[in-house]
C-alpha cells in the first residue's frame, strides 16, 4: 500500500513541472521585452539625433543613404511637370487623402522623388514651382510594402499604398532616379496644399509595460504555486 507520505510528492509532479515551465518561459518573454526596450532606446535617440542635426548633401547612392535616413537635406534643382504619383495616405490629424510625390531633376544630375506633402479628399495640391530653386526635407529610405494589409501599388490608375522609386520611375518613364526619397518640409503657409513636414516621427516604446506584465504574470505564478503546495501538504490533494 502507498504511503500517505508519498502521495502528496506525486500529485505535485504535473504543478510543478508546469510551475517550472511556465515560470522560465515568461520571465524569458520578459527579458526579451526588455532587451526589446533598450533596442527601441536607440533606436528613439537614433532618430531623434538625425532629425536634429545639421543638414547634409543628398547622397548618391543607397549605400551612402542607409545610415543617413532621417537626416535634413536640402537639393537644387528644378520640379518637372509630371508626373505626380498620388499615395494614400493618413494626415498627422488622422485626415483621409493622399501625399503628392513629385520627380525633381537635380541641378548635379540624376532624379531624385520629392513627397511634397498631404493633400485630404475634396483638396487639390498646387502644381510645383516650375523655376529651379531648392527643396529642404527628410531624406527616407524607400521600406517596401509595409505589411501585408497594405494594398499593392497600383501603377496603371496611379494609386500607390507606398513610395517605390523604382516602380514610379518606371510608371512615369523617369531615368536615372536615385533609389531613396525626400520629405518635404513645412511651407510658410499651411493653409496650402500639399501640407509638407508629415514624416512620422514618433516611435511607440511599450516594451516596458510589456516586460512588467510579463513578469507580474511570472510572479503571480509562483504565488499560485506556493499556494498550491501549502494545500496539498494540508492534505487537500
Amino acid at each position: 500500500m502507498q504511503s500517505l507520505a508519498a502521495r502528496p510528492r506525486k500529485s505535485l509532479l504535473a504543478p510543478t513541472l508546469f510551475a517550472l515551465f511556465g515560470g522560465a518561459l515568461l520571465i524569458a518573454l520578459g527579458t526579451w521585452q526588455v532587451q526589446r526596450l533598450h533596442w527601441k532606446e536607440g533606436l528613439i535617440a537614433a532618430r531623434d539625433a538625425a532629425v536634429h542635426a545639421p543638414p547634409i548633401a543628398l547622397p548618391r547612392t543607397l549605400a551612402e543613404a542607409e545610415s543617413e535616413e532621417f537626416r535634413h537635406v536640402r537639393v537644387e534643382g528644378r520640379f518637372l511637370a509630371a508626373p505626380e504619383f498620388h499615395v494614400h495616405a493618413l494626415s498627422q490629424a488622422g485626415d483621409d487623402g493622399y501625399h503628392a510625390v513629385n520627380a525633381f531633376a537635380l541641378a548635379v544630375g540624376g532624379i531624385v522623388l520629392v513627397d511634397r506633402g498631404f493633400v485630404p479628399v475634396g483638396g487639390a495640391a498646387a502644381a510645383p514651382p516650375k523655376d529651379a530653386g531648392s527643396v529642404t526635407g527628410l531624406l527616407r529610405l524607400a521600406q517596401g510594402k509595409p505589411s501585408w494589409f497594405t494594398p499593392d501599388n497600383r501603377p496603371g490608375t496611379n494609386e500607390w499604398f507606398y513610395v517605390d522609386p523604382a516602380a514610379m520611375a518606371a510608371a512615369g518613364a523617369l531615368s536615372g532616379v536615385l533609389p531613396f526619397y525626400v520629405d518635404a518640409d513645412a511651407g510658410p503657409d499651411p493653409r496650402a496644399y500639399p501640407v509638407g513636414g508629415q514624416t512620422p516621427l514618433d516611435l511607440p516604446n511599450n516594451h516596458l509595460q510589456y516586460a512588467i506584465t510579463w513578469y507580474a504574470l511570472a510572479a503571480a505564478l509562483a504565488i499560485y504555486y506556493v499556494l498550491v503546495v501549502r494545500r496539498a501538504r494540508r492534505g487537500g490533494m
